[in-house]
């Protein structure tokens, strides 16, 4: 049921944000302030508002958080705000605004979007609690107090939207590991809480791995046994505090928006700055040299696991292996015309539209074939960890040698790893840095743009 899901709730967060920037615009726009050149305050506002959000964390409000969570938020945010907003009358020499004006334009701001911030979350704790939307499907295995305390908060503060599904016990000796991943997979289940103290060295990297491996959160209880050498995220549920083993950067609502927003801008761009004249150009060569349709579309395993259609301009011959056999160095299947546009990545432009419907990303790992998702799910560790993000067009290991035919087990390896890294350490600048790499290796030709 839609209700039930949770991915909208990425939507949140930006929806936040632009009812916020209009109260901030609304009541400038509004109140006796007598702004000389009120654009400039405007844009003033904008990046203020926006770097102290991402500085502070302000829209880091979660599902589990406390009103003092929220209360200290709102401090941090207009203490610093109102800094800023008597800056302005300094830095950009305005002797002209009234302080009387500044002053009732910040109380009325600081009430407003604080009401707005509360109304917000006590209404979504409503939702979850009456309606049973926003859930996430949950599992716990372990048997002690502290479950047990976790197991109460997920079925009592159902305001949280959490849906407990069952308790594994490791210290039962009918406990099945492939058991309970096989529930676990079945039931569709969304996180899972471990207690470390229960599980073995042994079960805790085949825990590790499964989630990784399946698109699984994984979180534990913490105590003080060793949890291996990775960075680990404190949250709090209720006063149990999680430890959260994973923390990707585009699950973020906020770091998810900025990366949306530029893949439809981005997109835009290269569909009518360039697709829109040399894609007729391509239709007419491709269609003059071999028989066939302009575009080959193929089936692809991109965000969560999930297929979808991916475009490419038709760089060889009609033929029954392309499900199945990558393109090969001086493979005869490729077309003249296919071996310029393969070379120079010009085969890949069509994708702009699959990022434009929300497919892919401009960067991000590459989608893989059916076949080969398969294949390599089974084969290569954490592979499935890619499809934690929307594939890209171009990706970090496609800048660093990676692309194109496997030919050992070390490139689908060495690739993977890249991607992983890129999963767990997004950030826009590195984003921009891929998007420069792929354009300059574009220009001056790849061993392995074949």
């Amino acid at each position: 049921m839609f209700l039930g899901q949770h991915r909208y709730s990425s939507l949140l967060n930006p929806i936040s944000y632009f009812i916020d920037l209009l109260v901030l615009y609304l009541f400038a726009h509004f109140l006796p302030i007598n702004f000389q050149t009120p654009f400039i305050f405007y844009c003033y506002l904008s990046i203020s508002w926006v770097v102290l959000s991402f500085k502070n964390g302000f829209y880091e409000v979660y599902r589990y958080s406390k009103v003092t969570h929220i209360l200290k938020k709102l401090f941090t945010q207009f203490a610093l705000f109102f800094l800023i907003l008597y800056a302005y009358i300094g830095f950009f020499k305005q002797p002209e605004v009234s302080r009387l004006g500044i002053a009732q334009y910040f109380s009325l701001v600081f009430v407003t979007i604080s009401l707005l911030k509360f109304i917000s979350h006590f209404a979504l704790l409503k939702y979850r609690k009456q309606v049973k939307g926003n859930i996430r499907k949950v599992v716990v295995v372990g048997e002690n107090k502290k479950m047990n305390q976790l197991k109460s908060v997920f079925n009592e503060r159902t305001e949280y939207g959490f849906q407990f599904l069952r308790q594994f016990d490791p210290k039962q000796l009918d406990f099945d590991l492939e058991q309970c991943f096989r529930f676990i997979v079945n039931e569709r289940v969304d996180e899972i809480y471990c207690s470390v103290s229960e599980l073995t060295n042994k079960q805790l990297a085949k825990f590790i791995s499964f989630s990784d491996n399946n698109l699984k959160t994984l979180k534990f209880l913490p105590d003080n046994k060793n949890i291996f050498a990775k960075k680990l995220k404190f949250e709090y549920y209720d006063y149990l505090p999680i430890l959260s083993l994973r923390d990707i950067p585009l699950h973020n609502s906020i770091n998810a928006f900025l990366k949306r927003s530029f893949d439809i801008i981005f997109s835009f761009i290269i569909i009518f700055g360039l697709l829109i004249w040399i894609g007729p150009i391509l239709a007419l060569l491709i269609t003059l040299e071999s028989k066939g349709p302009v575009f080959f579309i193929q089936k692809r395993t991109g965000f969560d696991n999930k297929e979808f259609y991916c475009l490419k301009f038709r760089s060889m011959g009609i033929n029954k292996y392309s499900d199945n056999i990558q393109a090969e160095k001086n493979d005869m299947r490729v077309t003249k015309i296919g071996k310029f546009i393969r070379r120079t990545s010009i085969d890949e432009l069509p994708q702009f539209y699959n990022v434009l419907f929300g497919n892919m990303s401009v960067v991000g790992p590459r989608p893989h074939m059916l076949k080969h998702t398969d294949e390599y799910a089974s084969k290569v560790d954490k592979y499935m960890l890619r499809h934690f993000v929307k594939p890209g067009i171009t990706g970090l290991a496609q800048v660093k040698g990676y692309r194109g035919e496997i030919e050992k087990d070390s490139d689908i390896q060495n690739r993977i790893k890249f991607d992983i890294f890129y999963v767990e350490n997004w950030s826009f600048l590195l984003d921009i840095k891929i998007i420069i790499q792929t354009i300059v290796n574009a220009i001056s030709g790849e061993e392995k743009a074949y």
